[in-house]
């Protein structure tokens, strides 16, 4: 029999995080408390202090500010991909242009 595994929202990971670093909880008091491993809680408090010492994380964020450089990074990326696609467009149709008119 598998058993299911369990998904966290970035919210809950949040205030997991938040509860060992702003509030003083242990890890193991907090994860006895939200029901979670400790391996899992530490990681999601290194996370945490990362993204707040501005590190932006390579899985999703926790924070809002961090996500918002995800979105916006990734709409970055994407228009650049789209403008790549452009130039070469462009270049071949001055290609096609210059061979008609030669």
């Amino acid at each position: 029999m598998t058993r299911k595994r369990r998904s966290f929202t970035a919210e809950f990971k949040l205030e997991a995080a938040s509860l060992v670093l702003d509030q003083d909880y242990s890890i193991p008091e907090a994860s006895r408390s939200l029901a979670v491993g400790e391996t899992v809680l530490r990681r999601w408090v290194k996370q945490l202090q990362q993204e707040r010492s501005g590190c932006t994380p390579p899985g999703k964020a926790l924070t809002p500010e961090q996500k918002r450089i995800q979105e916006l990074e990734a709409r970055v990326n994407r228009l650049e991909r789209e403008k790549a696609i452009l130039k070469k467009a462009t270049a071949l149709l001055m290609s096609d242009e210059l061979e008609r008119t030669s």
